[in-house]
């Protein structure tokens, strides 16, 4: 029997399942091949594709074996569940001796050998196993290299990294350890570090190895090799090295000896599939419990939702001061508050002012940047006025300033901006210039520097058009300003009124939410009128309609009256 390809992909492979791990079995097939034939085989096959590994290895059989061993000793089938104990030739010499046994799971496995050997002995020859609570378990994870080249001498960190238990074995907690437990151990002793120190999920681990040792010398420590690893943790993450074979080639392990010997072997996944009637009752209990589970959902947050008053609107603002661009000095802080126009509102609770926290910038490309990405959240009402019907409502306006700290804990103030709030819904990124105020000459900028202080706004609003002016024209004729540095906001938006449930075919094409409250600009006064002369108009025809025949042409005829 030639085998088409050896399978070279021996990495990790992991699986997800919902079913107890005690229903997971390994059916693992193991067997001798020999290169004796690879001649015979180019022979009777000159030709290959180019880029494809093709090795004509034959299944050695009684009569072509070298030492003339039986097929019970080159090819070996073994279904393995999770955590099932498969004693080696090695294991079963030495726990057959009571002497040997020192540890209490020693002496369980001598029990256990000893039922075997009344039983008619062991049925597996080179397949065995060694489980989650085996030495060889804790020594192969100890002793796991960190790098894949064999020449590397291990670092101080990978030594140390060593000693790290990847794994938490079943503790079982004593009496009054929960009242005597501390939540601080000041001087923990290593071996306290090494059994706390758990740097990933607690995993179960469970080798399936292979004795590959000469027919009739079977039992020596050197022979064993790993066949598959298998990991599960409190997740069902199963873990799975090599993978299983399926349609692939066989796995290959090649020995170097006096005689060059190569076994392969295969892998698959033998757990029992699930009947269709326990899949049913499956799926039948987990959707029961992702009812109940939405049913708890829906208790938590309830059916009562807050509803705005009719012509009214909410508005919630998601907003984060991201950064701070072109500033001339260092350690930055921004002092941002809310200006609410005519007719809007706030909760009573709901902060309009903050400061962020002070940020030291770095170069990026050449500009110097401050990243706060200070995060804040507003909550607003608006309400039209009855003496304003028919005005267009002004949105809120965030006023912020920049300031800076120098050495002496002394302020100086980097530039004044604002934003006006985004009157659509959805995410908006704004970026606002800033400004700053300066006096004639150098004195100023010397006290500035030295001293700090700096000329400063009595009132903030005055970045925009000050909240007290009331005139039609504002002159700012001898303000000198210095344009200084920008700052950037994220902003996501969130409108709700109830003018958005309205299904009026002229409402549907407004796109502005002030549109849609109605009577709250001209736009929408104008609509007014056209529906109400639709209506008028539908009114006359139906009028019309409903009048005789003979009345109609006799008013048709009379013709106006002079």
């Amino acid at each position: 029997m030639a085998e088409a390809a050896w399978n070279e992909d021996t990495g990790v492979a992991v699986y997800r399942s919902r079913d107890p791990i005690r229903n997971l079995r390994v059916r693992v097939c193991l067997q001798r091949v020999t290169s004796t034939s690879l001649l015979l085989q180019q022979l009777h096959e000159p030709f290959c594709q180019p880029g494809q590994q093709l090795i004509g290895l034959a299944t050695l059989s009684p009569h072509n074996a070298a030492g003339g061993h039986g097929p019970e000793e080159e090819k070996e089938e073994a279904e393995v569940g999770w955590q099932e104990k498969l004693f080696s030739q090695f294991e079963v010499d030495l726990y057959q001796n009571a002497s040997a046994c020192q540890t209490p799971l020693d002496r369980q496995y001598h029990q256990d050998i000893l039922k075997l050997e009344a039983s008619g002995g062991r049925k597996n020859a080179r397949i065995f196993t060694y489980t989650d609570h085996d030495r060889f378990t804790n020594l192969e994870e100890h002793c796991q290299r960190v790098t894949t080249s064999a020449k590397a001498a291990p670092s101080c960190l990978a030594e140390r990294m060593a000693n790290v238990r990847r794994r938490r074995q079943e503790r079982r907690p004593t009496e009054g350890a929960a009242l005597k437990s501390r939540l601080v151990t000041w001087e923990p002793s290593e071996e306290f570090v090494r059994n706390n120190h758990v740097i990933n999920t607690p995993v179960q681990t469970m080798y399936i190895m292979g004795d590959l040792g000469p027919p009739g010398k079977l039992g020596g420590r050197d022979y064993e090799h790993v066949l598959c690893t298998l990991k599960v943790d409190s997740n069902g993450v199963i873990t799975v090295k090599p993978d299983f074979t399926g349609a692939k080639g066989p796995y290959r392990i090649e020995l170097e000896r006096e005689k060059r010997e190569m076994w392969n072997y295969t892998l698959q996944n033998a757990s029992a599939p699930v009947q269709q009637e326990e899949a049913a009752r499956e799926q039948r209990v987990f959707k029961d419990l992702y009812s109940r589970h939405k049913d708890y959902l829906n208790g938590l947050v309830g059916s009562d939702f807050e509803a705005t008053l009719p012509g009214a609107l909410r508005l919630f603002v998601n907003g984060e001061i991201v950064s701070a661009h072109g500033y001339e000095n260092d350690n930055l802080y921004i002092h941002f508050f809310l200006e609410l126009p005519s007719g809007w509102c706030c909760p009573p609770f709901q902060p309009l002012s903050g400061v962020t926290q002070t940020c030291a910038t770095k170069t990026c490309g050449r500009d110097r940047v401050a990243f706060f990405s200070f995060p804040f959240t507003l909550e607003l009402f608006f309400a039209q006025e009855n003496e304003a019907e028919g005005t267009l409502p002004e949105w809120p306006v965030l006023y912020f300033e920049v300031l800076s700290l120098d050495f002496w804990q002394r302020y100086r103030v980097e530039g004044y901006g604002f934003v006006v709030l985004p009157a659509t819904p959805g995410a908006h990124t704004v970026t606002a210039s800033t400004w700053r105020p300066v006096q004639p000459g150098t004195f100023s900028e010397l006290q500035r520097f030295f001293i700090g202080g700096s000329p400063e706004l009595e009132d903030v609003t005055y970045a925009r058009v000050p909240s007290t002016f009331a005139g039609s024209r504002l002159s700012r004729f001898g303000f000198r300003t210095e344009t200084t540095g920008r700052v950037t906001f994220r902003l996501n938006c969130l409108q709700q009124s109830k003018a958005f449930l309205e299904s009026s075919s002229m409402r549907k094409r407004m796109q502005s939410v002030l549109d849609r409250l109605g009577g709250f600009s001209q736009q929408g006064s104008l609509y007014n009128v056209l529906e109400a002369f639709q209506r008028a108009r539908r009114r006359m025809q139906e009028a019309r309609e409903s009048l005789p025949q003979d009345l109609i042409r006799a008013s048709a005829s009379a013709g106006p009256v002079s």
